[in-house]
Formats: structure tokens, C-alpha cells, sequence
């Protein structure tokens, strides 16, 4: 219930805009199990019509009728038996078969492989290292379409389970054990993701995106992200940068108890996707986190209006 919510909920706020429904495969991995499933469903549907038919072929044929005499007592029948075992047991091994060959195909071998993106399960949020060329952001994955990456996943705290549905399979996030995961976008898009692993109050807003961008958009992406933002130049923004560095913000948001900020201006979303992300919900959040997300572990400092306006306006040029 809380996955259909988070898929129903984001698409709604706007900020969800894949190519496709949610579900449907943007990937190998995603595909090779959207089509056991569908295959599956074929394949356990025609078993069902087989016995419905014979199920509804016996009452008929073999009803009782007016006149008619008592039915013939048939105590076994070796034939039947062996068919009525054999069948059962070859069609588990069919779907058996296929199955092995949808694990192989949906999650490849990784040992041997150093992994491109490191992701970091907090509650509830996520963080993203991009392990060779240094950037730090959070709740969004930006990936070259095409190209297959892959991720390393750790858990801050308890256990998380990272899922991109139109992407691959889920995989469990442990304290304490780090797990592997390729992830690979066939078409430029945006994919929802979520944890698909109950962990606390605010499980249900543990959202992100994955960004597919062509090659050289996302070689843009990431030098935007590697450059310093610009600094503060109108009153407020200066405010904003002295409060900001002058308060306790920087003892969460610097220390990876909270999201990093150094690029907050340039994503799509708020709060692991709780709202979406514009001047004016960035104020509404700063007022009254617990509003929008009771339990975040983001404090409510009763900002003035006055600096709510200042921290607005620096936040906005981190871009």
C-alpha cells in the first residue's frame, strides 16, 4: 500500500515524468523480469483454463441422471497417477529454468568490478557518491542513459531496501554489510525509486529519482556539480549564508546527518521527495518541517519570517 501511494502520490505532484508507467522495463534487468512475470501469468493461466475445463468436462459428463445406473467404482489408476506427477513436476522445472535465467540476467556478477556510485540509506533519505570523480548529492541519481553503472549500497542506520521499479530488481540495504546492485537505463527518462523496506515513521516518504540524461548532458550535470556555487551577492543571500553557517545547519547538512546542500537549488524535489522543489515550499519547510514530514529529524528552529526569507534566497544560489 505505501509503494502505491509513493508511485501514485509523486506522479501527481509533477515531479515524476518517466517515459512510461512506473512499472513498465527501462532496463535489460527490468525487462528479463517483467518478462518472467508475464510469461509466468501466461503460463499459470493456461493451467488454469486446463483444469477448469476439465473440472466443468466432469460434472458434466459424469452428473447424475434419471434412470441412469449406479456410476462404476474405479479404486486407482497407476497411468493416471505417474501423468498427474510427472506433468506437475516438469512444469516446475520449466518455469524453474526460466526463472534461473531471469536471476542471471537481472543481477550479473559483481565481484569483480569496482563500483561507480556508492548509495547511503538514512532515515529517511539518501546519499550519493559518485565514487570517481567525488560529487555528493542526494535523493536524485543522475546516470548516462545506456551506459551500466554499478552501485554500492550501505545502510546509516537500520534496513532499507533500494527500488527503482522500471530499473531492476529491489535489494536489501544492512548496517553493517554492503551489497551490490548494476543499474542501467535503456532510454532517457526519470525514474521513480523508493524503499520498499518498511524502516520508521517516515518510511513512506523515502523517495527518489533516477535521472537518465544523454552522455553529454550528464558530463554537464556533473561539472555543474563539481563547480563551487556563486557566492552571495544581495543582502538577503548574505543574510542567508551567514545564518546558514553561523547556526547549527551546518552540523547536520556537512556532517551527512542531513542532505548535503551544496547543490539543493538544481534538484527536482524536497525532503526525499515530499514536495517539490520551489522558493516557496522551501520557505513552507523551513517554517514547519513537520508539517510535511512529521519525524524527519529536521528541527523547527521558529524562524523569523526575515530569515526564513534570507535562507531562501542564499539556498537558491546553490545551484
Amino acid at each position: 500500500m505505501l509503494v502505491g501511494k509513493a508511485l501514485i502520490g509523486l506522479a501527481m505532484s509533477g515531479t515524476y515524468s518517466a517515459n512510461a508507467f512506473a512499472l513498465a522495463p527501462a532496463s535489460p534487468q527490468a525487462a528479463a523480469i517483467s518478462q518472467l512475470f508475464v510469461g509466468t501469468l501466461i503460463y499459470l493461466g493456461a493451467i488454469f483454463a486446463l483444469v477448469t475445463f476439465l473440472v466443468l468436462y466432469a460434472i458434466i459428463r459424469y452428473r447424475d441422471r434419471p434412470g441412469a445406473p449406479e456410476a462404476r467404482q474405479n479404486f486407482g489408476s497407476r497411468k493416471l497417477e505417474i501423468i498427474w506427477t510427472v506433468v506437475p513436476i516438469l512444469s516446475l522445472i520449466v518455469l524453474a529454468g526460466f526463472t534461473v535465467r531471469t536471476m542471471i540476467v537481472s543481477d550479473p556478477p559483481t565481484a569483480n568490478a569496482d563500483p561507480d556510485l556508492r548509495i547511503v540509506a538514512h532515515q529517511w533519505w539518501w546519499e550519493i557518491y559518485y565514487m570517481k570523480t567525488g560529487v555528493v548529492t542526494a535523493n536524485e541519481i543522475h546516470i548516462p542513459a545506456g551506459k551500466r553503472l554499478l552501485v554500492e549500497f550501505r545502510s546509516a542506520d537500520v534496513i532499507h531496501d533500494f527500488w527503482a521499479p522500471a530499473l531492476g530488481r529491489k535489494i536489501d540495504i544492512v548496517p553493517g554489510h554492503p551489497n551490490r546492485l548494476w543499474i542501467e537505463a535503456d532510454q532517457v527518462g526519470t525514474y521513480l525509486g523508493m524503499c520498499a523496506e518498511f524502516c520508521g515513521n517516515e518510511h513512506a516518504w523515502m523517495r527518489f529519482l533516477v535521472i537518465a540524461e544523454p552522455p553529454g548532458q550528464f558530463a554537464a550535470w556533473m561539472k555543474e556539480q563539481l563547480a563551487a556555487p556563486p557566492s552571495p551577492t544581495t543582502a538577503d543571500e548574505q543574510l542567508g549564508a551567514k545564518i546558514y553557517h553561523e547556526s547549527i545547519c551546518t552540523n547536520c547538512h556537512v556532517a551527512s546527518v542531513g542532505p548535503d546542500l551544496t547543490h539543493l537549488a538544481s534538484r527536482r524535489t524536497l525532503a526525499a521527495g515530499a514536495l517539490d522543489n520551489t522558493p516557496e515550499n522551501l520557505a513552507a519547510w523551513l517554517r514547519d518541517p513537520d508539517q510535511f514530514k512529521p519525524g524527519s529529524n529536521m528541527p523547527n528552529f521558529e524562524l523569523s519570517d526575515d530569515k526564513v526569507r534570507a535562507l531562501v534566497a542564499y539556498l537558491e544560489t546553490q545551484k
